[in-house]
């Protein structure tokens, strides 16, 4: 008997074949008790209501002969049945055992971390198809999620390099006597390390919002409300670099928000078109009813996106020389913890330019309460 590794027990091609060749033996056996029972009885009902005159020793010969060729044949016919019915089920069994062990295999590939192996649809009907499609997507899926954390902490190494480089270089600046531990010294050190306090907080934010694991507490709330405390929040900042906030309003009716989440998402929307907008630009909030969706959207007048950076503005670190300079300030992340925020609640965001120079709009669009 063919044994599953590891002495489990056989495999599952044997267990099929054994189980449906019992079904068999059942079966057979219900045929062969039943036509002995019923069969002769009713053969010599039928000779009695014939009226063929024969002596008892005639008619128990005949009924004997009856019963022997009724059975032989039965037997014969159940063999044969029983032979093809075997061989039809050893083929499906070898079949979806090939088609399970395919998977299995597969299975151990992505267990070593090779997340590029896939299952074919071994076309033993719907059930099977939908296994191979739904394996399939949870390898792709795995193999993205792998390939994002790589990235992620390639992109994190590369952003904690140059606030620790700067302290490093300060530190050792003191101990070496070449500069003094003044205000300005401490500022520097202060700076790098509020830098690396902020993206481990942006970090930490992004990462759970895109696991689903971020707590939301959301309420009924006016959705002119909730743009207009951003907008608020954000008027000094904008006054000091001399760029213009200004407020389209318009009745939006109310949306079903976390405050705070939300509040958290326009900001982030709002300072990255501060950070990209030079003195004497503006930036234009508005808040609207479009269709069944409340959009939200941050117009600005700024240094634009290339449309080959354009899908790309809300994944986490990237970065173009026009639209995310590291220079400017920020984790690098803020656009993509906003998008998270705004998923979150079931809403979409999207950005669009034209081109370099020409400004950018980031639009929000939240399903209404």
């Amino acid at each position: 008997m063919t044994r599953g590794p590891a002495g489990r027990g056989p495999r599952f091609a044997t267990r099929l074949l054994l189980a449906q060749s019992l079904v068999l033996v059942a079966g057979a056996l219900t045929i062969w008790l039943v036509a002995s029972a019923v069969g002769p009885s009713i053969f010599h009902d039928h000779l009695e209501q014939a009226g063929v005159a024969h002596s008892e020793e005639e008619t128990q010969h005949v009924e004997e002969a009856f019963a022997s060729a009724l059975l032989i044949s039965i037997s014969v016919a159940l063999v044969a049945a029983a032979a093809a019915a075997l061989a039809v089920s050893w083929y499906f069994s070898r079949r979806i055992q090939r088609s399970i062990g395919h998977v299995a295999e597969a299975s151990s590939q992505i267990a070593a971390g090779r997340y590029d192996t896939h299952v074919d649809d071994p076309g033993l009907g719907v059930e099977f198809a939908t296994l191979a499609g739904s394996y399939n997507r949870l390898a792709d899926r795995l193999e993205a999620t792998e390939a994002t954390r790589r990235q992620m902490l390639a992109d994190l190494a590369h952003e904690m390099r140059t606030p620790l480089a700067t302290i490093d270089a300060h530190l050792e600046a003191l101990e070496d006597g070449v500069r003094h531990l003044d205000s300005e010294t401490l500022t520097v050190l202060r700076s790098s390390t509020h830098r690396l306090r902020r993206l481990a907080e942006d970090v930490g934010a992004v990462s759970h919002a895109e696991e689903g694991n971020l707590p939301l507490d959301p309420r009924p709330l006016d959705a002119a409300t909730v743009a207009a405390t951003a907008v608020d929040a954000a008027r000094d900042r904008f006054q000091s670099k001399g760029v213009r906030l200004n407020a389209d309003l318009h009745p939006a009716g109310l949306v079903d928000v976390d405050a705070d989440r939300i509040g958290q998402a326009l900001g982030n929307l709002i300072d990255n078109a501060l950070r990209h907008t030079p003195r004497g630009g503006s930036v234009t909030v508005s808040w609207r009813r479009v269709e069944r969706w409340v959009q939200y959207a941050v117009a600005d007048t700024g240094e634009g996106i290339a449309p080959e950076h354009l899908p790309h503005v809300f994944d986490r670190f990237y970065r173009v020389d026009t639209a995310r300079d590291r220079h400017q300030g920020g984790s690098g992340i803020g656009l993509a913890i906003a998008k998270a925020l705004i998923e979150a609640h079931g809403g979409g965001i999207s950005a669009t330019s034209a081109g370099p120079g020409h400004g950018s709009t980031f639009k929000v669009r939240l399903p209404p309460a």
